[in-house]
């Protein structure tokens, strides 16, 4: 009866689990078209409720929302060199219209930061034109070799921000600004700790001047990266050509920055809070907060069903009712794989003590409630689960995050520990490409709040960073 019989143990085989949550919830199918999934409405429904909460932000920071090409003409991907050879192999072609050989391949977005400068070339003119902060939704195409649901797809919803600025200052704050809104929306909505800084610059974004991400350990201790922020300088403004009249009537350079997220932060969702009977959502970010549970037919269960809808619409709690025809066992494991936050059982055993029975699902405890209380009590029942959440994948991150002094002890750790390793690093790309070829492991970001106390972890040479490492999805 119970579908959590068919979710694997997530300590016995995590990759599996992650499969079977994604497609037990019904959050994606798969698709006939290699590479790629179809969101399913569940799916979709979070990816929204994301988009709702990060687009107010944007907007509040005073960004605009606007539409880009899905095509880049060869030529104009070309104009920037660096920036294409970091995507050329993941980029997908297209020769033809209909039948006829296009005089010029089309590249369908990898990114766009081109498209905007291509369009900014156009609009700046003069120092009253800046800044100019938009942000695009839309769907971008990578190639990729190896795809898993969310996590690495060949077409990827995602939005990306693309500004420009009259001075250096206000492109560096600009960077840092978006991945602190990320981060804010990550810790307060998502329930995800994360950890920000910059990356190396072997790491760092082709075309950009310094790049800077939000790092996020699954319950397997494997790192997803989960949003970055990049500022890119005068780099491609200069290649553009793009220049603006200052308030000397002078031309000078913009400076530039983007910075994106993808429904990736759905699949960090899932790997950071969900169990073996499935997803957990935090209630700021679950598109049903309440599912409601009538145990029974009777008179006194229908009208308290309906009684209790109308009190939750009118609060604007988002809930559904599940009334069919199946067991109340079944309908509470459909329930719990699905993760909504809060669960309602409405039964005439307990309505005849004017009760009602709340299930929170990120601990399943049962909370007996009097009927005329529940709506009331819901609000502070909710805010505990999103900080008990948060607490909770804090405290186990937390707990895998090691330190190792010198070559012996990173070996150690590497081989038998998950998690993110910190350790002081020389600044030589040999000893973190030496790393990566022993451990898999990548480096995540720079450490710039703690002091260096011994060498280089790797070749005993003066440290000049503190670094976290981790292996990657």
């Amino acid at each position: 009866m119970s579908e959590i019989k068919d979710i694997t143990n997530r300590d016995v085989d995590f990759a599996k689990w992650y499969t079977d949550v994604v497609t037990k919830a019904g959050l994606v199918d798969y698709s006939t078209i290699k590479g790629s999934m179809i969101i399913c409405p569940y799916g979709y429904a979070i990816w929204e409720s994301m988009q709702k909460v990060l687009d107010a932000m944007f907007k509040e920071t005073g960004h605009e929302n606007v539409q880009m090409p899905m095509f880049i003409p060869e030529s104009l991907l070309n104009v920037e060199k660096e920036h294409v050879e970091g995507f050329a192999p993941e980029v997908a072609w297209v020769t033809h219209g209909g039948t006829e050989k296009l005089d010029e391949r089309l590249c369908v977005r990898p990114t766009s930061e081109v498209l905007f400068c291509d369009y900014y070339k156009k609009i700046i003119k003069s120092y009253r034109d800046l800044p100019k902060l938009y942000n695009q939704w839309c769907t971008i195409v990578r190639w990729e070799k190896t795809t898993r649901p969310f996590l690495r797809s060949r077409e990827i919803l995602w939005q990306e921000g693309h500004t420009m600025h009259a001075t250096k200052e206000d492109a560096l704050n600009e960077t840092l600004r978006m991945l602190h809104v990320y981060e804010d929306f990550q810790r307060n909505y998502l329930a995800i700790p994360v950890i920000i800084g910059k990356k190396t610059e072997k790491e760092k974004f082709a075309g950009a001047e310094a790049s800077y991400s939000l790092e996020a350990m699954m319950y397997d201790g494997v790192a997803l990266q989960n949003g970055t922020s990049h500022y890119f300088g005068q780099g491609f403004a200069k290649t553009f050509g793009i220049e603006f009249l200052n308030k000397d009537n002078k031309l000078e350079t913009p400076y530039q920055t983007s910075w994106g997220v993808t429904t990736r932060m759905i699949g960090a969702l899932i790997m950071v809070h969900g169990d073996d009977r499935g997803l957990v959502i935090p209630p700021k970010i679950a598109p049903t907060k309440v599912i409601i549970i009538p145990i029974g037919d009777d008179e006194l269960v229908l009208k308290e069903t309906a009684d209790l809808k109308s009190k939750l619409k009118l609060e604007g709690i988002t809930y559904k009712v599940d009334d069919r025809p199946k067991t109340p066992g079944f309908k509470f494991a459909e329930a719990e794989v699905k993760g909504y936050p809060i669960r309602i059982e409405i039964g005439s055993r307990d309505l005849k003590e004017n009760m009602l029975t709340i299930v929170r699902r990120d601990t399943l405890e049962k909370i007996r409630v009097a009927k005329e209380e529940v709506v009331k009590k819901l609000p502070e029942i909710f805010e505990s689960i999103q900080q008990d959440m948060y607490n909770k994948a804090l405290k186990r991150r937390d707990s895998m995050i090691y330190e190792a002094s010198n070559y012996e002890e990173f070996t150690q750790i590497a081989t038998t520990k998950p998690g993110f390793i910190k350790a002081n690093w020389c600044g030589n790309e040999a000893c973190e490409n030496k790393i990566k070829e022993d451990f898999n492991m990548k480096s995540r970001c720079l450490i710039e709040d703690e002091e260096i106390t011994t060498n280089c972890v790797c070749c005993n040479k003066p440290a000049k960073y503190r670094l976290y490492f981790g292996k990657q999805y």
